[in-house]
């Protein structure tokens, strides 16, 4: 049976709230949907914001009260997905936690909202997501079945820079690959959050799980993120799907700018300060999307279907799973071209053995 899919990348924006988010991720999955997308992949820190350009008001030794002010505001506009701190894994996949008296979910209905449009469109959703568990806030990637819902959750293991003042670390644990299929098409998936793709022996993880849809969002809109994401697509013999926010200085949240530096407020407030980039890789290393650069899906509610990646936002490719085994036939970093006679990857709390079907 041919194992051809169809799947997109969404180069979308954080909007002003939650809600106002997860209407837009609504309205670009049914857009998705119509133009039969199968699988689709939103960016690093979507739901929850990514807090471009903020400082929390914190220096080497000190911490000023407006940056306390800021971090209470992008706590509350977390994402509660009913987990706890330390990661329940299949207990919270398999909705095995308890739950407070008088409710039959936990957390604040994202999960459950993300299940339904999932299981409503026919789409694979995959998106990321600021996580509140407990006092910590987690840079999070879900991966929404549209017949199972929720496969799995992953927290990102290595936040980059200033990113570790305000997001937690998670467990390697969260790197297991997920397996599924979607109209007959057998898919291994994994993925790694932004600057987790230049960590080798994290890509190794991912690598010897078998994958064959490697899923990077990312923050980093600069034009050296193609060259990593096509090293990574042929490195490992994988499809990779790779997506970014395109942001304007004005379209941050105002408890951003408002306490932003004189020289920040000064500037050109419609300057991009992150262009994009999304794109779709091949298991050759060939571009088969994008990059684009500096065009964002539209805001509003009536959203028209396009077929131009310019005007919406959306970069689409029909991909041929079978092409990942096609690959193999010269280069396998986990297996025949490994050497693991001489090298050896162990992960605490993970089985690197591709997962069973």
């Amino acid at each position: 049976m041919p194992q051809k899919l169809t799947v997109a990348v969404a180069q979308a924006r954080t909007l002003s709230d939650l809600p106002s988010t997860l209407a837009a991720l609504k309205r670009i999955t049914l857009q998705s949907a119509a133009r039969g997308v199968q699988l689709i992949l939103f960016p690093e820190a979507y739901l929850g914001g990514y807090p471009r350009t903020c400082d929390f008001g914190a220096a080497v030794g000190a911490r000023g009260a407006h940056g306390r002010e800021q971090f209470l505001q992008y706590f509350q506009s977390a994402v509660d997905l009913g987990d706890t701190p330390a990661g329940a894994d299949d207990n919270w996949v398999e909705r095995r936690l308890p739950t407070a008296p008088g409710k039959n979910y936990r957390g604040d209905g994202t999960r459950e909202f993300l299940e339904q449009l999932a299981q409503e469109t026919g789409v694979f959703i995959a998106t990321g997501v600021i996580e509140k568990a407990g006092g910590t806030l987690y840079c999070s990637m879900v991966f929404v079945d549209p017949s199972r819902g929720i496969l799995g959750k992953r927290r990102k293991v290595m936040p980059t820079g200033s990113e570790r003042l305000v997001w937690g670390q998670g467990s390697a644990s969260s790197l297991k690959a997920m397996t599924t299929e979607i109209n007959g098409v057998k898919l291994t998936i994994g993925g790694a959050i932004c600057w987790e793709n230049f960590m080798p022996l994290l890509r190794q993880s991912l690598y010897s799980q078998n994958v064959n849809l490697y899923l990077a969002p990312t923050a980093d809109s600069r034009d050296t993120w193609l060259p990593l994401m096509r090293t990574i697509g042929g490195e490992g013999r994988t499809f990779v799907l790779s997506s970014n926010q395109c942001v304007r200085y004005n379209e941050l949240p105002t408890w951003i700018t408002e306490n932003a530096s004189p020289g920040d407020k000064s500037a050109d407030a419609n300057r991009y300060i992150s262009r994009g980039g999304s794109c779709i890789v091949g298991p050759l290393g060939e571009v088969l999307g994008g990059p684009i650069w500096e065009v964002c899906p539209d805001d509003s509610p009536d959203m028209n279907v396009s077929n131009s990646d310019d005007v919406d936002g959306l970069v689409i490719s029909e991909i041929d799973l079978e092409d990942c085994e096609r690959g193999r036939l010269d280069m396998d970093v986990a297996g025949s071209y490994s050497r693991n006679d001489a090298f050896k990857l162990t992960v605490e709390g993970l089985d690197l053995n591709p997962p069973p079907f």
